[in-house]
């Protein structure tokens, strides 16, 4: 279940290749910072454990020289007479111990001062050492010589180191280490040993820092290897599932092309089973007039016929093309009186039923000054005798008045037709609306008379299809408080 639930919540996102282009991108830039983050922070830590080690290993070379130079001095045995053998073998084991020292390249100076009679002394060979033995050596003078850096710090500490005789050590630039050890052989202090040593481990931090970025980039390429590859395969994925997303948006398409052909096809089939019975009526009526035919009223007669015949020839022109062209409907050639198109259709169409005076009768209001419409007259035909017919159907009497009225408005500059009757009005629910704004009564297969016939609901569907859709009129239905229903159609001149 719980699976399910987090499959359904991530199914909802759609990843597209900028969004893993994005991912990868803020990844290998976290690999990057990341790395660089850590080369920071190991170079702090070498440099740290660098110096650390710096003081260390001078200090001990310095302890390791004065502990050397301390057990060879207290071996001396100065009151017995020595040998010039002798002689030379202390001073060769002194210059020993110093420029054993001085081979280093860490040690650029290493001395001996040591304090005699409250005079300095500053020993940097076996002679020096021997001299200062005998007292044939001369104390140090002030002035500039090679130990006078020396001889300034130990005057700076030598109260200090003589106190608690502990090793001080001064750091200078940050490399050389300036180190002062106590000096005292058979636990006397006689002065202090002096180093100066600068002692270079960069070569292991470099080798250390090479290392690791040798490492880093071996990770990171492997890690920008493996987003390549996730990058390609996800690449490939999204353009197959792009591939299909396309295959299908054409398919429904063609789909929706499909229903629109065959809603067009549909509503041609109606039309034209909505009209034929209306086609073999008006034959009747052209072969009526023919068979009546005379020398008195000629002149009508052919006008009358002529436009039977017109009518007729729209009916097989709508059951040519299911999908009419929009200039065979509209078109500035045309210039339709609304008027005489009313006035045809009510006297030679229903007027001409031989139970008319039974059944309807019509009233005329007719505004003279309302301007020609660009509209196909058989189209406007198509329109008003659907809405004329079903006035007649739905009124459930026997005899129903029929009032039609034009009228022309100047301030919003349109014409407005009503069709009224007398008879009971439309079904409630006929009248409601539908989630598009429209009618119901103007929906295909919806039917206002008592008995369902097989090509109902279509008169008022295709009245509505031609205003509204095709010429862009207003087309609306209401039923009147003293009874019956009033058509309205707006339009806009």
């Amino acid at each position: 279940m719980v699976r399910q639930k987090l499959k359904n919540k991530f199914s909802k996102y759609r990843f597209e290749i900028r969004h893993i282009s994005a991912f990868l991108f803020v990844l290998i830039i976290f690999q990057l910072v990341m790395a660089f983050v850590q080369k920071s922070s190991l170079s702090d830590f070498l440099n740290e454990t660098q110096d650390w080690y710096q003081k260390y290993s001078a200090e001990r070379l310095a302890i390791i020289t004065t502990t050397s130079m301390e057990l060879l001095y207290e071996n001396l045995f100065m009151e017995k007479p020595m040998s010039e053998f002798d002689q030379r073998k202390i001073t060769y084991s002194f210059n020993v111990i110093f420029k054993q020292q001085l081979i280093q390249k860490s040690v650029e100076d290493i001395s001996l001062i040591l304090l005699k009679n409250h005079r300095i002394y500053v020993i940097d060979s076996g002679q020096k050492l021997y001299a200062f033995l005998t007292d044939k050596l001369e104390p140090y003078e002030t002035g500039p010589n090679g130990h006078s850096e020396a001889v300034k710090l130990f005057l700076g500490y030598r109260d200090e180191i003589r106190a608690s005789e502990t090793i001080y050590s001064i750091l200078e630039n940050n490399k050389t280490f300036k180190i002062l050890v106590p000096f005292v052989p058979d636990g006397e202090y006689l002065g202090v040993m002096y180093m100066k040593i600068t002692p270079d481990f960069t070569f292991l931090t470099k080798e250390v820092t090479a290392n690791f970025d040798k490492v880093a980039v071996i990770y990171t390429s492997l890690i920008f290897l493996g987003l390549v590859i996730i990058f390609y395969i996800s690449s490939q994925a999204v353009k197959e599932r792009n591939e299909a997303q396309r295959k299908f948006f054409q398919e429904h398409e063609e789909n929706i092309k499909k229903q629109i052909r065959l809603e067009k096809e549909s509503l041609f089939t109606k039309r034209i089973y909505h009209t034929h019975h209306k086609a073999e009526k008006i034959i009747g009526f052209i072969k009526e007039d023919v068979r009546k035919m005379n020398s008195e009223g000629i002149d009508e007669l052919k006008k009358r016929v002529l436009t039977y015949s017109n009518f007729i020839s729209r009916i097989i022109y709508d059951m040519k093309w299911y999908d009419q062209e929009i200039n065979t409907i509209i078109n500035p050639m045309f210039h339709t009186n609304i008027n005489e198109v009313i006035k045809f259709i009510v006297e030679n169409i229903f007027l001409r039923i031989s139970s008319r005076n039974d059944m309807f009768s019509f009233e005329l209001l007719l505004d003279d000054d309302i301007p020609p419409v660009n509209v196909n007259e058989f189209v406007v035909w198509e329109i008003l005798e659907p809405l004329i017919q079903n006035s007649i159907d739905h009124s459930q009497k026997e005899s129903v008045k029929i009032k039609i009225t034009t009228k022309y408005d100047k301030n919003n500059n349109r014409t407005i037709i009503t069709i009224e009757d007398d008879g009971v009005g439309i079904k409630s629910e006929l009248l409601e609306v539908d989630s598009k704004g429209v009618k119901k009564i103007f929906l295909e297969n919806i039917s206002t008379k008592r008995l369902e016939a097989t090509n109902s609901g279509y008169g008022c569907y295709i009245a509505y299809q031609m205003a509204v859709e095709k010429c862009g009129w207003e087309l609306d239905v209401e039923n009147l408080k003293e009874g019956g229903c009033r058509f309205t159609i707006k339009i806009k001149n």
